[in-house]
């Protein structure tokens, strides 16, 4: 929310102008980018399976953001930082958000064998909800009533659009062997739910630290992406669920997702620093419709005729949340 009083001077106004202008634009790039993501994988596939490791991706992600960010720093004549070796102490609270995002990379994975992934695309956005308690409760914000609701009505704008997505048409009896049906076990449940929590925990803690340190972004970055590149390449390098080479079956659009995936992490970096996490949560949200849209456009894929309703319920939570 942005009030420009009468007597605000010309400058002053054109100053907030600007600000609302680059923080559109850099949210609507979010945006784009998150909707993009699964669109760009699956135009990867060969014969319907990615020919890629995907573990490797995630480590050439953090690679990519800890290069741009050790380049940002030395542009912005912050290498004086770096003269001396921090203390083990300071540093070390950047690893838990590469920890925590770990672990829920191997919940993804391990929640496979309790649930199908369509209950799990469905279930995964009452991390909205353990988001917003976390925020409360950790970082000490107080919602308003209405943003309360507004919230709420961003989580169940998720789960209706994921679930009028579903097909929930029995198979044919020659199809039934084929097709994966829905399905969710009490321990998928438990995962789910843990999976929320940890991926709420993280945005808080990441915002949490940013913003109680008073250090250039770029070297806050540094530090986070060290044990992003580290953490994420022990687990890589010691899995043997993909007999893939690390960089095998790469093409212009796996660089492409790499590129976007790294931009998109240190464009969250800045939403944290400077303004909220619950500004993610909105994002995150857009990005599922921009999705649809790329799906349908690119890929061939028909929105349902309720396509309109989520839309409607994002731009009413938005409203009720920032008016």
């Amino acid at each position: 929310r942005y009030l420009i009083s009468k007597t605000s001077s010309p400058t002053s106004i054109k100053r907030q102008l600007g600000k609302r202008i680059r923080w559109g634009f850099l949210l609507g790039l979010m945006v784009l980018i998150y909707g993009s993501h699964a669109p760009l994988i699956t135009l990867t596939k060969v014969d319907g399976k990615v020919p890629f490791n995907p573990s490797s991706c995630v480590v050439m992600i953090e690679l990519a953001k800890l290069l741009i960010s050790l380049m940002t720093l030395v542009l912005t004549g912050g290498t004086a930082n770096l003269c001396a070796f921090p203390r083990l102490a300071f540093v070390a609270p950047y690893a838990v958000p590469a920890i925590l995002y770990a672990l829920n990379n191997n919940l993804v994975v391990l929640m496979q064998a309790y649930m199908d992934p369509s209950s799990f695309q469905v279930l995964s956005n009452l991390k909205i909800a353990s988001t917003a308690l976390l925020y409360s409760l950790c970082l000490g914000k107080r919602f308003r009533p209405a943003q309360w609701l507004g919230l709420g009505l961003l989580m169940f704008a998720g789960v209706f659009h994921s679930y009028s997505n579903l097909d929930l048409e029995e198979p044919d009896k020659g199809e039934a062997e084929e097709v994966e049906r829905l399905h969710i076990t009490a321990w998928g449940l438990f995962l789910v739910l843990v999976y929320c929590c940890v991926s709420g925990l993280a945005a808080v803690y990441t915002e949490g630290i940013l913003k109680s340190q008073q250090l250039p972004l770029s070297l806050q970055n540094l530090y986070l992406y060290i044990f992003g590149v580290v953490i994420n390449g022990l687990s890589s390098f010691s899995s043997a669920a993909s007999d893939k080479g690390f960089l095998e079956g790469y093409s212009w659009v796996v660089w492409v997702i790499i590129a976007g995936q790294a931009a998109n992490g240190l464009l969250m970096s800045v939403v944290l620093k400077h303004g909220s996490g619950i500004t993610r949560l909105f994002v995150i949200s857009c990005s599922m419709l921009v999705n649809a849209l790329l799906s349908w456009s690119t890929l061939g894929l028909q929105l349902t005729a309720l396509f309109p309703v989520p839309v409607a319920m994002i731009g009413l939570a938005a409203y009720l949340y920032y008016r």
